[in-house]
């Protein structure tokens, strides 16, 4: 089902693999490879193989449903299709609010303060609040004019930040020492559901690529091949970087659990390398905020359009440029707004807690338009049955069982409120 919103379909293939490759790749990747390998040694390898095949089964449902539900909205507009508007209001608002905005005002902080490294002034409060103004007033101008000029930032940011990674997990090979990769015989395995659960959210984010779905070009083929490539590379570059970090630091790379990556590139290159990583770093948090700017305000207009969220005007599409202009405008303002108040630290936990949730929700999902037969207009269908989505379904239940019990506590009042809320509204419009 394709749906006429008024907006332009100009997402190929590449784009929304960009857009998706974007998304996933954050600063996480700089250093996750010392966590990781200070609980798992060199087992780490499978740990991270592990999570990609989830991550990969999970996306494949996403690509099922992203071609039955072709509208803006992404796991917001398939939720709210398959179980109505209350699942709907329910899961915009843990996807902007819970997953989003304060995900990026961590990461604008945190870009902030990797600039810190080169310019200490960044550590001044009022050159944050400049700093966060620009970025997120260009940020909402470019995608304002025109999708088509969001995805060539995004793009560009893509290609700046994978060219320290790709650096590493291709050259690195010369300085790996063999004996550092080698797996002992007497490894433990240390709780591999609280690793699972780390890794988990470092792969996060390949669907939000999906919230541009009114504007990609034809989405019964776009949206699988886009998804699974960018899905299969992040994975791939993952375990590159993993091998090739850890070959170079062996046992030191506990010692530089803040930056890794930039150890291993000093190492191999002195400290040109080690900036030209930090540098990596920064274009990678930039490139996580302009994806998230590009996408997220798609969910907010999507809700609207579907009056649930009591907001008329969000819903508008611009005469001219053909984007949901109020929608990235105000999306933009509550991310400067809450990037100025500063950490986030619980509310960053609940972010990632909130992804998995929703993932469930479009999981489930997939079994019910099977059960209703609406799968049948789609024209990717996922095979064996129901195996994939069940597989995947008991997956997250497992992952989420892994939550610290404060974040499952904060997670449960959240949705409390929202409910309230949700009943609130309701009537009022009665």
């Amino acid at each position: 089902m394709i749906d006429n919103e008024g907006l332009k379909r100009e997402i190929s293939t590449w784009g929304l693999f960009a857009n998706s490759i974007n998304i996933i790749i954050g600063a996480g990747i700089f250093i996750m490879p010392a966590i990781v390998a200070e609980r798992l040694g060199t087992a780490s390898i499978w740990a991270y193989s592990f999570c990609g095949i989830l991550m990969i089964l999970i996306m494949l449902c996403f690509a099922e449903t992203g071609t039955m539900i072709t509208r803006s909205g992404g796991a917001y507009s398939y939720i709210e299709e398959a179980f109505g508007k209350y699942a709907g209001f329910l899961a915009a608002n843990i996807f902007i609010f819970g997953a989003a905005v304060m995900a990026n005002a961590a990461v604008a902080n945190g870009l902030a303060d990797t600039l810190s490294y080169f310019f200490p002034f960044f550590k001044l409060n009022w050159i944050r609040i400049i700093f966060f103004a620009i970025i997120f007033i260009n940020l909402g101008y470019f995608n304002v004019k025109g999708v088509s000029k969001a995805i060539n930032i995004v793009k560009f940011n893509t290609i700046a930040k994978l060219t320290p990674l790709l650096l590493i997990a291709l050259f690195g090979w010369f300085f790996v020492l063999p004996a550092n990769l080698t797996l002992k015989p007497d490894q433990s395995f240390p709780d591999m559901g609280e690793m699972t659960l780390l890794l988990l959210f470092a792969f996060v984010g390949a669907e939000t690529a999906l919230n541009v779905g009114g504007e990609i070009r034809n989405p019964g083929s776009v949206i699988p091949k886009g998804i699974m490539l960018s899905v299969i590379a992040v994975v791939i570059i993952y375990v590159l970087i993993q091998l090739t970090v850890q070959g170079i630091l062996g046992g030191s790379i506990v010692n530089f659990k803040n930056a890794p990556l930039a150890e291993a590139a000093r190492q191999m290159a002195g400290p040109a390398g080690s900036v030209l990583v930090l540098i990596g770093a920064s274009f990678s948090m930039f490139g996580n905020l302009s994806g998230m700017v590009l996408n997220m305000p798609r969910v907010l207009f999507a809700a609207a359009r579907d009056r649930v969220i009591p907001v008329k005007g969000l819903a508008l599409v611009h005469k001219d440029y053909h984007t949901p202009h109020i929608s990235i405008i105000v999306y933009s303002f509550l991310g400067f707004i809450f990037a100025c108040t500063g950490e986030f630290k619980q509310l960053a936990m609940l972010s990632s807690a909130s992804y998995l949730i929703i993932y469930l929700g479009v999981v489930v999902s997939v079994m019910r338009f099977r059960t209703s037969k609406r799968s049948e207009q789609g024209s990717f269908r996922l095979p064996g049955g129901h195996t994939i989505p069940v597989i995947s379904a008991l997956a997250i239940i497992w992952v989420l069982s892994n939550l610290p019990g404060n974040e499952l506590f904060a997670m449960a009042i959240f949705l409390i409120l929202v409910t309230i809320l949700y009943f609130i509204l309701s009537l009022i419009k009665k």
